[in-house]
């Protein structure tokens, strides 16, 4: 909505789960579901019918979403809807079996577009479910990140006062298969060697399993870190996290970890975030993992193996600087911010519509912080390394004239006082290079 206001506003439809749960949901939600109930999904399809606004649906697709065996509940509703479909398919499952291979075919014959969020879900659609790339078209959009700075671990160090502690972070909601165990089995000859490391794990049980099992993921955690004796290295963050928080905390982090023992994970938000932090990362290989991260990124450790991710953590904290690691991280990742993301997703509905392009309408706020970091006491620097000014490069007459402009016209518009003190830097060295005659 912000990228392309007003062309395109969006509405919720919300799943509930086994219709027991009643929300007090916001005014963006125009209809519920009870994931259980079949009659919700045929009435609420031929309301979405009815309603001259609603001109697309686009499903978020989980297993475990919606109501009966692998979420099949969701194909009557897609035989009733007349508009316009795009369907993201959070994760795929390779080796499906009968019932699984066919829900998925069910589906993807009643929509107009699939979303996966790696190639290697193209391949798993067309090889395991034998769906090729005609009808529906396949498109790929990567998982999306917030847009942060790339900026150095102490800063947000300072800000959760962990100071002198060298960070190792996994979040997410807890629940078994997450692998935490094997980290944690890892650690005490780290902590022998690097006394000041602390492992974070962020993030509340997941509430499913927290109904189903209890904190007994949890409580199995705790008393394998008592045993041994990392009480001092190991901490939890039991707690559901803002995205502010994830992103502080990503950022003090020194290395990430995401070791999930299951190899045919398409999809990991977690990992997309920590990598768009810049951060160098451990992971398992599974398939998302297996995609993204490269040598140059992080490294990829074996499934259920604590020696593998100790020998890798070893690797990686002797790597004094592991800047190169993480600025390739950062990098790589500038596709997947948000507002990318979104202009990807305008492309595949103005396409699914036929309708002229979706135009961005609103500006975002003028931000002159990089301006401002490329500018010394002599002019403004002509290159940079992403963030970093690249002083090698020099200065060039033209640049500076168009920071002039520029940081005059934001004068003029917002009267803000440091703008007078970049003018004054550019007409001085304005000044500088003039010829005598003029």
């Amino acid at each position: 909505d912000r990228r392309f206001f007003p062309s395109i506003k969006t509405r919720i439809l919300a799943m509930n789960n086994n219709g027991t749960n009643i929300y007090n949901y916001g005014k963006r939600v125009m209809f519920q579901i009870s994931d259980t109930e079949i009659t919700d999904y045929l009435e609420t399809a031929n309301k979405i019918n009815k309603s001259k606004e609603i001109k697309l649906v686009n499903i978020q697709h989980e297993f475990g979403i919606f109501g009966g065996e692998f979420g099949e509940y969701l194909v009557p509703f897609l035989e009733v809807l007349k508009k316009p479909v795009v369907i993201t398919m959070h994760s795929l499952i390779p080796f499906p079996n009968e019932k699984l291979k066919r829900v998925v075919q069910e589906i993807s014959k009643r929509v107009d577009a699939m979303i996966v969020m790696t190639k290697k879900g193209v391949d798993i659609l067309r090889e395991y479910y034998g769906i090729d790339n005609g009808k529906p078209k396949i498109y790929v959009i990567p998982h999306g990140i917030p847009n942060v700075t790339f900026e150095s671990q102490q800063k947000e160090k300072k800000n959760l006062g962990l100071e002198n502690k060298t960070i190792l972070l996994t979040f997410g909601m807890l629940g078994p298969g997450k692998g935490y165990e094997h980290v944690i089995e890892a650690l005490p000859e780290i902590a022998k060697n690097y006394p000041d490391v602390l492992y974070l794990i962020v993030g509340e049980t997941h509430p499913m399993v927290r109904k189903k099992e209890g904190e007994e993921y949890r409580n199995s955690l705790d008393a394998k870190i008592k045993k041994l004796k990392l009480q001092k290295h190991v901490k939890f963050y039991n707690k559901y996290i803002t995205l502010s928080e994830i992103i502080s905390y990503i950022k003090a982090s020194d290395i990430y970890l995401c070791t999930p023992d299951n190899p045919n994970q398409v999809t990991s938000g977690t990992l997309v975030y920590a990598m768009g932090c810049g951060r160098a990362v451990i992971a398992t290989p599974f398939i998302h993992a297996k995609d993204i991260v490269t040598e140059n990124r992080g490294k990829l450790v074996e499934f259920k193996n604590p020696e593998s991710i100790k020998n890798t953590l070893f690797e990686l904290l002797a790597k004094q600087d592991r800047k190169d690691m993480e600025r390739n991280s950062y990098y790589y990742t500038r596709h997947m911010t948000w507002p990318n993301v979104a202009m990807a997703y305008g492309r595949v509905f103005k396409e699914i519509l036929k309708e002229q392009a979706v135009e961005i309408k609103e500006l975002p706020k003028i931000n002159m912080q990089h301006l401002m970091r490329l500018t010394d006491k002599f002019g403004i620097i002509q290159f940079s390394e992403q963030t970093n000014p690249d002083k090698t490069s020099g200065y060039t007459l033209d640049d500076n004239a168009r920071a002039l402009l520029v940081s005059a016209m934001h004068y003029e518009r917002f009267n803000e006082y440091k703008q007078l003190k970049l003018i004054k830097t550019y007409l001085d060295y304005i000044s500088f290079v003039k010829d005598k005659d003029g």
